[in-house]
């Protein structure tokens, strides 16, 4: 868990002067919205500096129902947001992965999606504007508050997954939806070869309304846990009964009570993995995957890795970054032991375009010091 440091928390008029008086003090610090997630990722150096949050800053500018837009303060928190747009019918298709209470800008800065990417897309295809302030406090946006605008596209997606090393976001737009008014959570178990089979079927030739699929493993065998979505109840058990026919044999289906998201404690290891869906399969059967709790979805293969830091040495974790290596992927830290620190994340091929573009924003490399994505600091 992270260290205790000073967390500062500027009114919205105080913001852009304290950034400039930072940057002619030549002094590091921290973008962050409500600091609830600064351990995650790469460690961050001893001088680091203070953290700045956004926690006050945190108003919705504006809600165009119409248009199915909504503009925000950073600050805001997803939950409250959530509510606001549920009294018009409307909300954000998000689901960030056990993250506990998070304000939008933290969730945009982490640039991780959950298993709702299934059927809405990734956080940064939802984003549709962003203001932002550099290093030497200079205001900046990209984007707008319509759908069509694609005006600074290559900036908003640039920031998304950042991790606070480029800039402190101050304003986002995002695209809403549409409240859906029936859900069911279904869960498929049984062979991991007939569930392959059903996967690959429910994504090339499947009627339903899938909000996600996402491979289940932990201790016994795997499953598949299915989001039915739909206007109205009926339709929904119209669903069910497809979903009961199109059944290999072998497999077994059981509704599920809606799931609640829990963060992860502090005596967890918290992974993310990637790697090519087709592959997931062979992953779950693989050595490398025994004892963790693996959360994949079926169509991105992105997902979670979990286990108890007593149960899991550091070096099984390497063992399965190389196993989603091999089978195309990649393997990231969010959360281990302090004592046994490994690195959050490998060098990414593209390592020297990255740092060019660190130091074309943060020239005096005072932001997030030691956590840069897709640059190795062990």
């Amino acid at each position: 868990m992270p260290d205790q440091v000073p967390v500062v928390t500027p009114e919205r008029n105080e913001l852009m002067q304290l950034v400039q008086q930072l940057h002619a003090s030549a002094s590091p610090w921290v973008p962050s919205g409500f600091g609830n997630h600064l351990h995650w990722g790469a460690a961050l150096q001893p001088d680091a500096g203070p953290t700045l949050s956004m926690a006050r800053i945190n108003r919705v500018l504006q809600h165009a129902v119409d248009d199915f837009t909504v503009t925000v303060e950073a600050g805001l928190p997803l939950e409250q947001l959530q509510q606001v747009l549920a009294e018009k019918g409307q909300w954000l298709p998000l689901d960030p992965p056990v993250a506990g209470p998070s304000s939008i800008g933290g969730l945009v800065a982490r640039g991780l999606s959950g298993r709702l990417q299934h059927h809405y897309r990734g956080l940064r295809d939802q984003l549709l504007g962003l203001s932002l302030l550099r290093s030497d406090g200079t205001a900046a946006k990209a984007g707008g508050r319509v759908v069509k605008n694609v005006a600074g596209y290559d900036l908003m997606r640039l920031f998304t997954g950042s991790w606070g090393s480029l800039g402190l976001i101050s304003e986002i737009t995002l695209r809403t939806m549409p409240l859906p008014q029936a859900r069911r959570l279904l869960r498929v178990s049984g062979p991991l070869l007939q569930l392959q089979e059903l996967r690959q079927h429910l994504l090339l030739r499947s009627p339903l309304a899938l909000e996600f699929m996402q491979w289940r493993q932990g201790p016994g065998a795997a499953a598949l846990m299915l989001g039915l979505v739909s206007l109205d109840n009926t339709e929904l058990q119209h669903q069910q009964q497809q979903l009961l026919q199109l059944l290999p044999l072998g497999l077994e289906l059981d509704h599920r009570n809606a799931e609640a998201e829990q963060p992860v404690a502090a005596d967890q290891w918290l992974l993310r993995l990637g790697l090519e869906p087709v592959q997931v399969h062979s992953l779950l059967q693989s050595a490398a995957a025994t004892g963790w709790q693996l959360q994949l979805g079926a169509a991105s293969g992105i997902g979670l890795g979990l286990a108890k830091l007593s149960e899991m040495a550091p070096y099984k974790v390497e063992t399965l970054r190389r196993a989603c290596k091999q089978f195309g992927g990649y393997l990231t830290v969010l959360q281990g032991p302090s004592q046994h620190p490994i690195a959050a994340w490998e060098d990414a091929p593209s390592r020297r375009v990255i740092e060019a573009v660190k130091y074309q924003f943060d020239p005096l490399q005072q932001l997030c010091r030691g956590r840069l994505p897709g640059v190795c600091s062990n």
